[in-house]
């Protein structure tokens, strides 16, 4: 893109990337329960945000231009390049797109859609089925989607940081965090002691590194007699 000249204005480009990928978010997501297009509806509302300051009006660089302008010049052009503001900060010469912020939030960005993708598979197959999801990224965290959703958000944040979107991000993982105590909540009352195993066994949000080991029926019991 030619930064001779301001590249924002173009709503249309907020309103396609913005559809684009919620939409892409949608088919692998599919919410269906009022709590999961909560959930859904908070990562579109990240994304609107994202691409209206991407393509609509730079805010953040408006903002900071006068507090940082006289450490980093270009930030005073309301040109594309400099929005990826990792680039400018770091003073990265090249072309922003290859330097290693952006990059790196091609990893989280994919990495996060793959996992999304994967979990909804073996999530809605558990669903139809009537049984406990404890296959494939189910079976490393207990929470894979709320986890591929920040995954993702991180990857934009890698490469279009802007201050609405850091002011949301903690905000919508608290919000993830709370949706998964009462989907825990909803799991126990659901399948009981199955769950209660699987939980012990399995992190919410971090998978342990190695090889895992599976607390058995036995193990709750000899727990249970030495405490």
């Amino acid at each position: 893109m030619n930064d001779e000249f301001p590249a924002y204005g173009l709503w249309s480009l907020v309103i396609m990337n913005a559809a684009v990928f919620i939409l892409f978010a949608f088919s692998f997501a599919r919410p269906r329960t009022a709590r999961d297009w909560r959930s859904f509806g908070a990562f579109a509302a990240f994304l609107v945000a994202l691409f209206t300051e991407m393509y609509g009006f730079p805010l953040t660089i408006y903002l900071l231009s006068g507090w940082l302008g006289s450490r980093f010049p270009g930030l005073d052009l309301l040109s594309h390049n400099v929005g990826h503001l990792w680039s400018t900060l770091l003073g990265w010469q090249g072309d922003p797109h290859f330097s290693p912020p952006h990059l790196l939030s091609y990893l989280f960005i994919g990495g996060g859609f793959v996992l999304l993708s994967s979990a909804w598979d073996v999530l809605y197959k558990a669903q139809r089925e009537h049984h406990l999801a404890k296959t494939g990224p189910y079976a490393r965290v207990r929470h894979p989607q709320y986890v591929a959703f920040t995954l993702i958000m991180v990857g934009f944040l890698l490469q279009w940081p802007t201050l609405l979107t850091l002011i949301m991000f903690p905000i919508l993982v608290i919000m993830y965090v709370r949706l998964s105590r009462r989907e825990e909540q909803d799991a126990q009352v659901e399948f009981g002691e199955d769950y209660t195993q699987y939980a012990a066994n399995t992190p919410a949000f971090f998978p342990r590194l190695g090889r895992r080991r599976l607390t058995t029926p036995t193990d709750l019991n000899q727990s249970t007699s030495h405490s």
